[in-house]
């Protein structure tokens, strides 16, 4: 039997597909790229306008952007692995394999920032929401953990821990 809401969950009805996978990293590499050269040049003469306060945000947003680039690159290339066989499917969910965590920009500062940097900044934001939501989805889509099988591990780890030879 389905469950007729399970239609309507647009988290759901995400599905993480090899083609989306290499369009989101292209995606992310163009992005990516178009961050170094903004931040490496015209972004430090963009940065030179503004006050000392601002500059430092300004300082602080470049890094949330590459930071946001640098979490979403690991996923998909983790997405990929799963994809090819490389890493288990189970194991491209483990904990430390899931999308990592990226800091909130200062809406108030990045409205004061110079428009490229903006658009950057907001597309590194929408990227970011965008794989989040499909990470999440990864998880939705797994069985709850059984109660049973939790009990039965842990007795055999306590047999094998707690054995005398």
């Amino acid at each position: 039997m389905t469950d007729s809401n399970h239609d309507d969950d647009p988290i759901a009805q995400l599905r993480i597909t090899p083609r989306l996978i290499d369009s989101l990293y292209t995606e992310a590499m163009v992005l990516a790229d178009e961050a170094r050269a903004y931040f490496d040049e015209a972004g430090r003469r963009d940065r030179g306008t503004l006050d000392a306060a601002a500059r430092v945000g300004f300082a602080c947003e470049s890094l949330k952007v590459t930071t946001r680039i640098m979490h979403i690159v690991a996923w998909l290339l983790t997405q990929k692995a799963v994809e090819t066989g490389e890493i288990k499917s189970a194991d491209g969910r483990r904990p430390e394999r899931r999308l990592g965590h990226a800091n909130d920009s200062d809406s108030e500062l990045v409205a004061s920032l110079p428009d490229d940097a903006k658009r950057l900044i907001n597309a590194s934001i929408d990227l970011y929401t965008r794989i989040q939501r499909l990470d999440e989805g990864q998880l939705a889509d797994e069985p709850a953990p059984s109660p049973a099988r939790a009990l039965m591990g842990r007795l055999e780890r306590d047999l094998i821990w707690n054995r005398r030879d």
